[in-house]
């Protein structure tokens, strides 16, 4: 079980790394923008676009990565000082009941969604804009896998966790 936890969570560092350098390209592409438009006099529909594309890339695949690494925003009292047998629950409760259901829903709502906009080959609404919205409108199926790949990790740790494998206790300890 180990060994299907630590491919989903390589497969979600990669893919977070790579993920994170969108982020530098979305400022130079900006700055490419700005400079365009008030010293040139000339915009571009295309690289205003293609920063909306990267930000979306940007949130939606890097969504498991920041998972992985426990960066989500949580309003917490009492798992910053649980003991980590009582973390493993929370977590496994959490992902078992709230995460893997929404990944579900996520991925079942939007099916049809992105399968329209494949089917049309669906561009931009702009005419000089970018004409490939289909893939803009995929990354949603791929953030509910990812989030739901990522889920099943957790699952599998705290599971492991629960059944008093060190590694993992001492992994939740020194996430304190």
């Amino acid at each position: 079980m180990r060994e299907i936890a630590n491919f989903v969570d390589g497969l979600n560092e990669r893919i977070g790394r790579a993920v994170s350098w969108l982020a530098l390209a979305i400022v130079l592409v900006q700055f490419l923008i700005v400079v365009g438009r008030y010293v040139f006099g000339v915009g571009s529909i295309w690289m205003q676009e293609l920063v909306i594309y990267m930000f979306g890339f940007t949130f939606m695949l890097g969504a498991a990565y920041a998972l992985r690494h426990d960066g989500h925003v949580r309003v917490d009292i009492f798992y910053r000082e649980a003991a980590p047998r009582t973390k493993a629950l929370v977590n496994l409760l959490g992902s078992v009941f709230f995460l893997l259901p929404m990944c579900f829903l996520i991925f079942w709502i939007a099916w049809p969604y992105v399968v329209q906009s494949w089917s049309i080959w669906e561009g931009s609404t702009e005419a000089s804009g970018i004409p490939a919205r289909y893939l803009q409108k995929t990354a949603i199926l791929v953030f509910a896998v990812l989030m739901g790949l990522q889920a099943l990790a957790i699952i599998i740790r705290s599971v492991l966790t629960l059944r008093g494998d060190e590694k993992e206790i001492k992994a939740l300890r020194s996430a304190e």
